[in-house]
């Protein structure tokens, strides 16, 4: 049973009349029977909320900072008319709109709302419960039940990084000997023959066809195709911590109709990204250049066990496949087992390829875990580490205004020394060494990509 507030503002008149009653006792039995009854009668007549069935339509996938729409079907099979109010309640990342719904479903009939989905954070997002309220004909009281209507909605990664592709697809082509500036490296292909023109490389003229031509033509070349390209995702605890800032609004951002709830709270400013999705960014562009370059691409995502692998498949179902396992993996707080990854990698990878490792170049992390693995990687594998930088590390780096701000000043100085330590310990070990602000790792990784491309290294 539910009351609402038609029966607070009658128990309010009726406390009015008790004031002016010359008998208040009798009064207050009168008003509080007579209350009692209207209640009763509503109830009486409300719809039944058991009898209702449910059902759902609509999309089952959405990219992050986009919006799905979800019909949610009720059908009415019991003898009275259910009137009211429903609340199809969501996860507060899921962002639904409206949080409740108006219903009206006569005897024997079906009604379809409609709910529409914003998700704020990847994964997959399942709706809890719908609560029913049906309100008898005077609108004092309902009845409540609540039903278990399963449905999910998996959110992918957005992929803000495909703005870069057009860009490096052209590169790629100057690789692969489509465009008049050729690029050359060692190990690439014998291509085709063209004729001459300015601003090619005079070293790439063949003198015999062009006598045999009576024309000046050049040897064009294209890098070596069906190279194996794994990237290796570490999802353990370094892989938590927010950086940069929200290129769109996250769980902790609460929508614009929820701030007024959340106090101060919510006026903060949104944290920016984990470092994984970050990474996952920075992996989808480089798939996708990959498998254009005519690569095999692979994926891993690893912390102490193997928490997704993609492997096989064809390159123009692989940028959707590779979504769909991002889709649902989350950082573990917990340290990264390095030797077990290593071990996961010289598994899966069996002939040399490039492994391509998204973590994080913390110090600590890196002397105790992977610097000591990294001979028995490089030596099968041509290995690239990219990592994301924090912005706020350079920022507190320049400041001077008062002591606090030296203070951070100097301790963020140390941090990017570690770093730049330990990127040289890296490259020592033959490990190509990616680190860049938040918004550049993925164009970064795609360009150190492509070098090696045209170093012909793969």
């Amino acid at each position: 049973m539910a009351l609402t507030g038609r029966a607070g503002l009658l128990a309010a008149l009726g406390a009015l009349v008790v004031l002016f009653a010359p008998r208040p006792g009798l009064a207050v039995l009168g008003v509080v029977l007579l209350l009692a009854c209207l209640i009763v009668v509503d109830l009486i007549f409300a719809g039944g909320i058991r009898p209702l069935r449910f059902s759902r339509e609509g999309e089952r996938l959405v990219r992050l900072g986009q919006s799905v729409t979800v019909g949610l079907i009720v059908e009415n099979p019991g003898p009275r008319r259910v009137r009211g109010v429903l609340r199809d309640a969501w996860p507060p990342s899921a962002g639904a709109a409206p949080r409740r719904l108006g219903v009206d479903v006569p005897p024997g009939e079906r009604r379809r709302l409609t709910v529409t989905l914003t998700p704020t954070r990847r994964g997959d997002r399942e709706a809890v419960t719908v609560t029913v309220r049906s309100l008898g004909p005077l609108g004092l009281a309902g009845r409540q039940g609540t039903h278990r209507v399963p449905w999910s909605v998996r959110v992918l990664p957005p992929f803000l990084s495909r703005k870069h592709l057009p860009a490096k697809l052209a590169r790629l082509r100057e690789l692969d000997g489509q465009h008049p500036a050729l690029v050359r490296g060692q190990g690439t292909e014998f291509d085709s023959l063209r004729e001459y023109v300015v601003g090619d490389d005079v070293r790439s003229i063949d003198w015999r066809a062009s006598a045999r031509r009576r024309d000046v033509v050049v040897r064009t070349w294209r890098p070596e195709r069906d190279r194996r390209v794994l990237i290796v995702l570490d999802t353990g605890r370094t892989s938590a911590g927010r950086v940069g800032t929200a290129p769109i609004p996250l769980a902790s951002e609460p929508p614009e109709g929820d701030r007024r709830d959340r106090g101060d709270a919510a006026r903060r400013p949104a944290p920016g990204w984990p470092r994984l999705d970050w990474s996952m960014d920075a992996a989808l562009l480089l798939a996708a250049l990959a498998a254009r370059a005519g690569d095999r691409v692979d994926f891993l995502a690893y912390d102490r066990a193997v928490r997704a692998w993609l492997s096989g498949q064809a390159r123009t179902e692989l940028l959707s496949s590779l979504v769909n396992v991002m889709a649902p993996i989350e950082a573990e707080l917990v340290e990264a087992d390095s030797p077990g990854m290593v071990a996961a990698v010289l598994a899966r990878a069996k002939r040399r390829c490039l492994v391509v490792l998204l973590t994080d170049l913390n110090a600590t992390a890196m002397e105790e875990g992977l610097l000591p693995l990294l001979p028995q990687l490089s030596s099968r594998h041509l290995v690239l580490v990219a990592a994301v930088a924090d912005p706020r590390v350079a920022a507190m780096a320049s400041g001077r205004g008062t002591a606090e701000q030296v203070y951070d000043a100097a301790a963020a100085e140390q941090l990017r020394g570690e770093r730049r330590r330990i990127t040289s310990l890296l490259r020592r070990h033959g490990v190509e060494v990616v680190d860049a602000l938040p918004e550049d790792i993925a164009s970064a990784l795609a360009d150190a990509y492509l070098a090696l491309k045209a170093a012909g290294r793969l």
